[in-house]
């Protein structure tokens, strides 16, 4: 268990998780169990259990959902339109939406977390350190979890396939021969995204001008296809869930 006076909460923090109805991918994959429980049922209680919250938010276009959401600790007053539930919503509107919403009861966030159902080991002691990052870095838009990309798929190192010939991903990495010299390179892994209310409402952003890279390094699968599923089947008997 995260220790969770190690940070100083202030003002207000809204976690937020989207789920919507309807996936390609994974067919009604925030429904459907992974274990003993629906996926976005660990997103809702890692926010609740990590207890610096002053609200645990669900939107989602569904009322099936919406009752799941709730019976797991959620809240979920209202359903999203059917406009900002299609496979190509940007995230950014989903976000402003959910944030209108509670701003007109009067409740105003200054911190906004999207926990996505589809990351379901984040680590609490992760979510903990990083939206201490935030906290106590006044000049930083966000934070946002990221990995190391292994140096075998390095922009620099990667080749693309040009008139039946393959040349280097980038002109930079020319010279690169071997993976090891590489620079390193980080994607996104979609655990977290700590982001000031400002940031998304002012800025039209989830990054802001400065987006912070929080690191993970423990074993963890997003899941986007059924392979993915399958992987995290795996993993969640290995290491558990929440991850141990």
């Amino acid at each position: 268990m995260p220790d969770v006076n190690a940070i100083s909460v202030t003002g207000r923090v809204l976690a937020l998780i989207p789920a919507r109805s309807g996936s390609k991918g994974i067919p009604d994959k925030n429904k459907r169990y992974l274990v003993d429980k629906p996926l976005l049922a660990y997103a809702i209680e890692s926010a609740c259990r990590v207890g610096v919250f002053g609200r645990v938010l669900l939107t989602t276009d569904n009322q099936d959902i919406a009752h799941m959401g709730r019976r797991f600790g959620a809240e979920a007053p209202f359903l999203r339109p059917t406009e900002l539930a299609a496979d190509d919503t940007p995230m950014l509107a989903v976000l402003q939406h959910a944030i209108d919403a509670v701003e007109r009861e009067g409740w105003i966030p200054e911190i906004v977390v999207l926990l996505q159902p589809t990351a379901p080991f984040r680590r609490d002691s992760d979510l903990i350190a990083a939206l201490s990052l935030l906290q106590s870095t006044p000049e930083a838009d966000s934070v946002v979890s990221v990995e190391l990309v292994p140096s075998h798929y390095s922009p620099h190192y990667v080749m693309r396939v040009e008139h039946d010939g393959l040349v280097p991903f980038l002109k930079a990495g020319a010279g690169i021969t071997r993976r090891q010299d590489a620079p390193q390179a980080y994607s996104r892994n979609g655990q977290f995204y700590i982001i000031r209310r400002t940031t998304i409402m002012d800025k039209n952003s989830i990054y802001g001008d400065h987006a912070i890279p929080f690191v993970t390094s423990h074993n963890a699968v997003n899941l986007d296809t059924m392979d993915d599923w399958e992987a995290a089947e795996r993993l969640a008997i290995k290491i558990g869930l929440p991850p141990r």
